[in-house]
């Protein structure tokens, strides 16, 4: 009787525990339309929309710039924990995109490429159409 008592409390416990990093989890989940600001990026990149989907458990990627309607298609997007990361093709050039959630409206990263590294910031764009 012990035992089952004893037991009982532990899974309560535990159940207990895992609850607030399941809400942490929903809470900064990366799905959305998402502006960004590149200020050292090179001139026509240096601001757009990131935007990320979710559909059977996958995450897709893709961004466009400011001034120019062309969404280009995010590669071996990744999601572990608070950090996001995909690569895309930008006039030939890789760029490797690496952000983590700050909180549940902004992220912050860099994105690599043959030229260096440029530092991001991302805000959630919450307005509903």
């Amino acid at each position: 009787m012990k035992n089952k008592i004893l037991m009982l409390v532990i899974l309560s416990l535990a159940s207990f525990f895992a609850l607030p990093a399941n809400a942490q989890t929903v809470q900064n989940n990366p799905a959305g339309k998402w502006k960004f600001e590149a200020p050292y990026a090179p001139e026509g990149f240096t601001s757009g929309t990131i935007e990320v989907a979710l559909a059977d458990n996958n995450y897709s990627t893709s961004i466009s710039f400011t001034g120019n309607d062309f969404k280009i298609p995010g590669e071996k997007t990744k999601v572990e924990k608070d950090t996001l990361s995909f690569t895309v093709f930008v006039e030939g050039n890789e760029v490797a995109i690496q952000l983590k959630m700050e909180d549940a409206t902004k992220m912050s990263g860099k994105a690599h490429y043959s030229e260096g590294e440029i530092p991001l910031t991302l805000t959630k764009d919450t307005v509903q159409k």
